[in-house]
């Protein structure tokens, strides 16, 4: 394996959040990137609590923590990054990733292309965390994990798979990708910048950062961008001084999320995912007498092959 899932885990989330605080976004709202980082926390808490999604439990959480949570326009692409825990945690198995990926869909809206940005980044951070990403077939794969749509997203994908064999310049990729329909021109561009700069985390955020056409939203761009190119490159391709000047929960990164703390759910994530088993967490099972296991100077955790003993 060229790099761990441990590592990969955190660079697809860490790609995001350093994405979204590089990109010049003055265009945007803040408050609406923090209440997505934030779905992130929730989403991630529920599935290492419950180790399965749950959108009964995702959508309580929710309301206990954003209760004036509201998916307008502005905000409703950036829910394709509020996914990126459920592509995690199912990447390794292509059939329940896509069902979980449009139930997950259906707590914020109905909006067509919306669900098919969430299917084709989902597939392909999955496609990266299992080390079987083909640039040139990977679109392909995309369209076909999609299906059927009355969405342009298809169209749009071909474009940049056309773009990428013609090696055609940046200017004129986004000249010809910026078109009317905003969502699915954002995705296709953020496809763009991570296809055109495979290997190189750094070029692909700096592109995607510059984006010139004002009217596509730069910081959900850079954060489709940085989200994917940190999934294949993982933490080892992202730039220590980037993680150390950007990790800050100061408001002028305009991404009020704790990177810490996001950090230390993502490594739970992991854990849950592998099918490791803290008994601390579930010491309730078990009696106070005779249970040597209890013993809090000795914690122990049971780890098996994935499948094993994992709770879904």
């Amino acid at each position: 394996m060229r790099y761990s899932l441990f590592s990969r885990f955190r660079g697809t989330l860490l790609g995001a959040l350093l994405g979204a605080n590089l990109a010049k976004s003055g265009e945007e709202e803040p408050q609406g990137f923090s209440d997505i980082g934030k779905l992130m926390l929730l989403g991630t808490e529920s599935l290492i609590s419950l180790g399965k999604l749950d959108l009964d439990d995702w959508k309580q959480r929710q309301q206990q923590a954003l209760t004036d949570l509201n998916i307008s326009n502005s905000v409703s692409l950036k829910v394709i990054l509020a996914t990126l825990p459920v592509a995690l945690f199912f990447h390794d198995n292509l059939l329940k990733l896509r069902h979980n990926l449009l139930c997950t869909y259906q707590i914020w809206g109905d909006d067509p292309v919306v669900r098919d940005g969430i299917l084709a980044v989902g597939y392909t951070v999955a496609q990266c965390l299992t080390e079987k990403l083909n640039s040139q077939t990977l679109i392909p794969q995309i369209i076909a994990f999609v299906g059927d749509t009355p969405t342009s997203l298809p169209k749009k994908l071909l474009q940049v798979n056309d773009l990428l064999a013609k090696h055609a310049g940046l200017e004129t990729a986004e000249a010809e990708l910026s078109t009317e329909d905003k969502i699915s021109s954002a995705i296709a561009i953020a496809f763009y910048y991570f296809l055109s700069t495979l290997e190189d985390f750094r070029l692909t955020v700096l592109r995607s950062t510059h984006h010139p056409t004002r009217l596509l939203p730069s910081q959900t761009i850079s954060a489709i961008a940085g989200a994917l190119s940190g999934a294949y490159n993982s933490t080892a391709g992202i730039p220590v001084q980037w993680r150390l000047l950007y990790s800050s929960t100061d408001a002028s990164t305009r991404i009020l999320v704790d990177f810490p703390q996001m950090l230390e759910l993502t490594d739970a994530l992991l854990v849950v995912w592998s099918g490791a088993y803290d008994l601390s967490l579930h010491s309730k099972h078990f009696p106070q007498e005779g249970c040597i296991m209890l013993d809090k100077q000795n914690a122990v955790s049971v780890f098996a092959a994935p499948r094993v003993i994992r709770s879904r």
